[in-house]
């Protein structure tokens, strides 16, 4: 019996002492005098039971029969079944099971049902989890204003081929005012893994105008004492190119600040995972080919927003700038009086043709591309920059006519290892055994003698 079922009973039984008549019930039962007759004679004939409504207690009307129940849950047992405990052979959610009984085998059931069914054949339960009340930062008004940016370490393919219980890494990007989002598998998170996703990001939207990301070596780093006292400001390598790109990189101070991009992790690896299960990928390429073409446009179309603004806000790439000159490592380094410029542990001698044009002891930049190649460039005053021909550098000579060695041949310094020592004739020795000389005449000139 409900509360209003007890409360009508209360009144009619106040009705039948005779405290009150049906006329004075009425505005106490809510209900017009015609009804409460009604209610009145069905209370005299068969107690406060006849308040009850005639449906409790019965199944309804468009409930699913039992045989089709069966069925469905049998499917789910065989095929979306698992375990309650994150990781490999997690058992599937009823959304995501109501999406594949519908797409895989042509059965439409309601996600509430489902979760009934579900918890009644023990295939799944949920503890609600209390957490603090908090306030969220509320979304970017345009699309591409800012976009945040992490790395996702996760078993992905939960043990399955050739990297069999090695976690991989997803590069995620989540646009803040529409959710929009972009995968890339990868093994770590580098600066090229980052590079990677950020040039999928620019050729299917456009430049954004800013980065939600951490503060990490790959994406944004604490000025030096050096570059402090310099006044110089910070850049790691992704840095660089995103000032290039005039995109600017803003350091979360917590996970909660950047809270879409982590949400988004834990939907991949809940969704993405087990979508793949069924496909049996097993590798980074399958994986970065399915999310491309399969998942993430069904996950954008079903999960995008739309922005409150409908001004987009990427910006085109300037097409003067190549990407050899963006995407690219860039290090300063100082020529050498020899024209060479060490780089790394290799040294690159430039070509005569640059000596007019580029002075001895000035800066150059040295760019190293992802796949390896080296260019020298030189900025000039007017800011025209000037690629220096360059061939690898001859090793450089040490001390000559060392014993064992042709008079006059240079040693070269990879040649014998350890310290290097003059040899016994060079003018070093010559010299200063005349300094010794010299201090020992005068030494004896001065002691007197027996």
């Amino acid at each position: 019996m409900s509360r209003k079922e007890f409360n009508r009973g209360a009144v009619l039984a106040r009705v039948a002492t005779q405290t009150i008549t049906l006329t004075e019930a009425v505005p106490l039962l809510g209900i017009s005098y015609r009804q409460a007759k009604r209610l009145w004679r069905r209370y005299r004939l068969e107690g406060a039971g006849a308040l009850v409504h005639g449906n409790v207690g019965r199944c309804s009307n468009h409930a699913a029969g039992p045989a089709e129940r069966a069925t469905v849950v049998a499917l789910i047992r065989q095929h979306y079944g698992g375990g309650m405990a994150k990781g490999p052979s997690q058992r599937f959610g009823p959304t995501l099971v109501a999406e594949h009984l519908w797409c895989d085998h042509g059965v439409l059931v309601a996600r509430s049902t489902l979760r009934d069914w579900m918890r009644d054949a023990g295939l799944w339960s949920r503890t609600p989890r209390g957490r603090p009340a908090q306030t969220r930062r509320e979304r970017k008004a345009h699309f591409g204003e800012l976009v945040q940016l992490d790395g996702s370490f996760h078993d992905w393919y939960e043990g399955r081929g050739a990297r069999a219980g090695q976690r991989s890494c997803v590069m995620n990007m989540v646009d803040d005012a529409t959710s929009t989002t972009l995968l890339h598998f990868g093994a770590e998170e580098t600066t090229w893994a980052a590079v990677t996703v950020l040039k999928a990001w620019i050729a299917a939207y456009g430049v954004p105008r800013a980065l939600y990301t951490d503060w990490k070596t790959v994406y944004k780093r604490e000025p030096t004492l050096n570059e402090t006292t310099r006044g110089v400001e910070a850049f790691t390598q992704f840095g660089r190119m995103c000032q290039k790109l005039d995109i600017t990189i803003i350091g979360a101070a917590s996970p909660q600040a950047k809270g879409r991009v982590e949400r988004s992790h834990g939907t991949q690896q809940d969704r993405c995972i087990k979508k793949m299960r069924l496909l049996a990928i097993s590798d980074d390429v399958a994986a970065n080919a399915y999310v491309a073409a399969t998942y993430l446009p069904a996950h954008n179309a079903r999960f995008a927003v739309a922005p409150t603004s409908a001004v987009d806000y990427h910006r085109a790439r300037d097409p003067h700038r190549a990407d050899d000159d963006v995407f690219c490592l860039e290090e300063t380094r100082v020529i050498s009086q020899d024209y060479v410029v060490q780089y790394k542990t290799q040294g690159l001698q430039l070509d005569r043709a640059a000596r007019g044009r580029v002075p001895a002891k000035s800066t150059v930049l040295v760019r190293e591309t992802e796949d390896g190649r080296v260019r020298v460039i030189h900025v000039g005053r007017d800011g025209h920059e000037r690629v220096c021909a360059w061939t690898p550098a001859v090793a450089r000579a040490v001390a000559r006519g060392r014993p064992g060695t042709p008079s006059g041949a240079p040693v070269p310094l990879v040649a014998t290892p350890g310290p290097q020592r003059p040899a016994p004739d060079h003018p070093w020795h010559v010299q200063h055994q005349r300094w010794v000389d010299a201090a020992m005449q005068r030494k004896a000139s001065l002691t007197p003698r027996p």
